[in-house]
């Protein structure tokens, strides 16, 4: 998946934001909380990295070029260092279920704000 298609299907997440972080990293953010980060070498994806549940992680850390992702909570975050690991209709379908986990910790006032964006 090339870079700018990446970016504009996250940002049209309700109330996404976005901002380089931690030297060459993109990360999106869901009232101020992140679901989402591309790490670039330059202006390469260099890897994605997003939530997932525990159950979802055993399933996606079996893919060849999918594994955990360093500094991040185990077991919770996965990063794909190879994107073509994962079709791009999955790879926005795991991104979205990213920020569905994100938003779902969030307090039920934003959440209503997030469901009539």
């Amino acid at each position: 998946m090339r870079l700018d298609r990446l970016k504009t299907f996250a940002l049209a997440l309700p109330q996404t934001t976005v901002v380089k972080q931690w030297g060459e990293c993109l990360v999106f953010k869901v009232a101020g909380k992140m679901f989402l980060l591309i790490a670039l070498d330059g202006g390469t994806i260099d890897g994605v990295i997003f939530k997932c549940t525990p159950e979802e992680f055993d399933e996606l850390t079996d893919i060849d070029g999918i594994g955990q992702a360093p500094y991040c909570a185990k077991r919770m975050w996965v990063r794909v260092s190879d994107l073509a690991a994962l079709p791009e209709t999955e790879l926005q379908a795991r991104i979205r279920r990213s920020f569905d986990l994100v938003v779902a910790k969030l307090p039920k006032k934003i959440q209503a704000e997030l469901r009539q964006d």
